[in-house]
């Protein structure tokens, strides 16, 4: 594919670059997926997945999917009884209280345990891939760790606001964001007041959140954080508490007068390097890993001329995400040497990948996120406020060696210390991955050179160089049988080599 300025035709978009799109704009699909998006062409699957409001969502989540009273705040009645019980040094009262508090955060450490498997299993199972593979981008852009904030049900609220604002528009998302209850509690606003403004919010919205560093002034911080005293939430909702409001006149980022909070989202939103950290970083997360604080003219040609596309379409479309998201999915670009295989997966790509395109059964969804865990990408715990690095930061010895282990773990039920207890009754059958095959070429599912090309072209996304030559050696070792066995031990080799953390 030549990396010329431009949109990619229908007679340039094949198989690779279906399976590509699907890798990227979700997480991987099965034989039968990627053959049909090559066969309706470029424009129709990417639009397929960019209007996923139009697909049916039969587990679309509610807010009672989980518990919102675990930590809820105490009633009047139960603060009064803590404070009768201080002020007459009643230690069985206060030990009781405390006791109860205790029960709570055990109960709702348990909830947030459910909600990383609710969240990995509807990863999976998802007929919209894009719209969690946004709501995972969301997650890291706004990084909230439920270590700090500890109320299950605000990671859930966040989390339902990311999906329900995925592909929509920059400008609410902030607007949203600096009245969500869990980054509230994250960056410490809930207690910035006129007189002792609390700065971590308003640096946070411009350093990570919008514009990137050397883009704001420290003025611009203390006059933001000024902005945002008095947003606070009680409960599960966002409150503006004027009496902390600062009301006098502030200048942020050039821009003067009694600002808000929405009034500094739109001093922010009026910075061209908005747009620009935005696809910038959207770029990075779809196409290819860039330093996002190189200025655009030191990247590689092609990618500055990319997001210059993007900025453009973000800058016409008024912050709309959806067809930023088009404009990247439809260039040429997109589909060349210099993006295609150059993207190492992070462990919840690897695994709900995995999962969703070669059709295993899911087994143990607590393994599955412990194994994430342990390859650096625990959901809804990200490292700090910057969220993971991702790139080369997912691999390193220990980490590639969980990444093999799960891979078996999945096509085999087999763990580092036994097996699955459900292994043997939930048998991974590899056959039907051959369907495909059989269909295009009639026969061909029983041709080991065949087979080997294809599983290859499938699942590395070659059917070339040293790899292919070891798959062929294994079927020859094997007497060249075609079987469940054979595909699965195919499947371990080729889910064990480096190509395949590629995508």
């Amino acid at each position: 594919m030549n990396t010329a300025h431009g949109r990619i035709r229908d007679i340039d978009f094949g198989y690779d670059q279906a399976r590509h799109l699907l890798l990227r704009a979700g997480f991987g699909g099965s034989p039968e997926q990627i053959r049909t998006l090559a066969d309706w062409g470029a424009e129709r699957a990417v639009d397929y997945l960019l209007n996923y409001d139009d697909i049916a969502d039969p587990k679309k989540p509610r807010p009672d999917t989980f518990d919102r009273d675990i930590m809820r705040p105490l009633t009047n009645e139960e603060r009064q009884m803590y404070r009768n019980a201080e002020s007459r040094r009643d230690e069985d009262t206060l030990a009781k209280l405390r006791l109860r508090r205790q029960k709570a955060q055990r109960s709702d450490r348990r909830q947030m345990r459910e909600l990383q498997k609710w969240w990995l299993a509807r990863m999976i199972e998802t007929p919209r891939p894009l719209e969690e593979k946004m709501t995972l981008f969301w997650h890291g852009h706004f990084a909230t760790s439920y270590r700090t904030i500890e109320n299950s049900y605000h990671m859930f609220m966040q989390n339902q606001l990311f999906r329900t604002r995925a592909t929509g528009n920059l400008a609410d998302l902030l607007f949203q964001i600096i009245r969500d209850p869990a980054m509230l509690a994250y960056l410490d606003n809930n207690d910035s007041r006129k007189g002792r403004p609390n700065e971590n919010l308003a640096r946070e919205l411009m350093e990570l959140f919008s514009l990137g560093e050397g883009n704001y002034s420290e003025r611009d911080i203390k006059e933001g954080a000024r902005a945002l005293t008095g947003y606070s939430f009680i409960d599960d909702s966002f409150t503006f508490n004027q009496n902390n409001h600062d009301t006098g006149r502030k200048t942020i980022l050039g821009v003067t007068g009694m600002l808000d909070g929405d009034g500094f989202v739109n001093a922010i939103l009026g910075q061209r390097a908005c747009s620009e950290f935005i696809c910038k970083k959207l770029y990075r997360y779809f196409a290819k890993d860039i330093d996002m604080a190189a200025r655009r003219r030191d990247l590689p040609k092609e990618s500055d001329r990319a997001i210059a596309d993007m900025q453009r379409t973000m800058l016409r479309s008024r912050y709309e995400i959806k067809p930023v998201l088009r404009e990247l999915f439809l260039s040429e670009h997109f589909y060349s040497d210099a993006v295609v295989n150059e993207h190492i997966k992070s462990p919840v790509e690897l695994v709900v990948g995995s999962v969703r395109s070669l059709n295993t059964p899911v087994r143990d969804l607590a393994v599955l996120i412990d194994a994430m865990d342990l390859m650096g990408q625990n959901i809804f715990f990200p490292p700090s406020v910057k969220g993971w690095d991702g790139g080369r930061s997912w691999i390193n010895t220990s980490t590639l060696f969980v990444r093999q282990n799960i891979l078996a773990y999945l096509l085999t039920g087999k763990l580092p210390s036994g097996y699955d207890a459900l292994a043997d009754e939930e048998r991974y059958d590899p056959m039907p991955l051959l369907k495909q095959l059989d269909q295009a070429m009639p026969g061909s599912a029983e041709d080991p050179i065949a087979v080997t090309s294809y599983i290859m072209r499938f699942t590395l996304g070659t059917t070339s160089g040293t790899p292919e030559q070891i798959v062929r050696r294994f079927l020859s070792e094997h007497g060249n049988q075609i079987n469940r066995d054979t595909i699965t031990g195919l499947l371990l080799l080729v889910t064990s080599m480096p190509e395949y953390q590629l995508c």
